[in-house]
């Protein structure tokens, strides 16, 4: 698969199957997150990977909308820096990593759903994240429940058009 055919093709996937991921793909998976771009070169971020039921199940319980966690094969939760001078591109730098790790999990034919932690003082108590770090997003992985992506329609409402989001030289 190539890029462009993994960004056309990738879509929200919140049912997967109670099948694990190979070893090799979860690697792949955080190995593209790893290797994404970040400012500065900074890497700010850690990432935690959790395959246990119960802890998956405890997870989804801190965000709205998270019941796709419960219910994933790998939930990687990214962690960076609490509050500083470069908190703002800390979460950039996580939006990157987190785009890397779903399009190569969409080349590999692994489904992916972003969620976010409402409440990020339980999730670090669930996940043992030390004084001074932070999480806010996470992502779900697993084997789609349903037909692959790329053969499902996209929903109404879909993508905005290119002439509503492109502005030339001035808005």
């Amino acid at each position: 698969m190539q890029v462009w055919e993994a960004i056309q093709s990738k879509r929200a996937i919140r049912e997967f199957r109670a099948e694990p991921l190979s070893s090799d793909h979860i690697d792949r998976i955080l190995n593209a997150g790893r290797r994404s771009q970040s400012s500065k070169n900074s890497q700010p971020w850690h990432f935690i990977a959790v395959q246990d039921k119960g802890r998956l199940a405890a997870l989804a319980a801190t965000g709205a909308g998270m019941g796709h966690v419960a219910g994933c094969a790998l939930c990687v939760v990214i962690v960076v820096p609490t509050e500083n001078e470069r908190t703002l591109w800390h979460f950039f730098d996580s939006g990157q990593s987190a785009a890397y790790m779903q399009l190569a999990a969409t080349e590999i034919g692994i489904g992916s759903c972003l969620g976010t932690i409402y409440e990020p003082e339980e999730a670090a108590e669930i996940l043992g994240i030390p004084d001074g770090f932070q999480t806010r997003l996470v992502i779900s992985f697993g084997h789609p429940a349903d037909e692959p992506a790329a053969a499902q329609p996209l929903r109404a409402g879909g993508r905005r058009v290119f002439a509503d989001v492109v502005h030339w030289e001035t808005w």
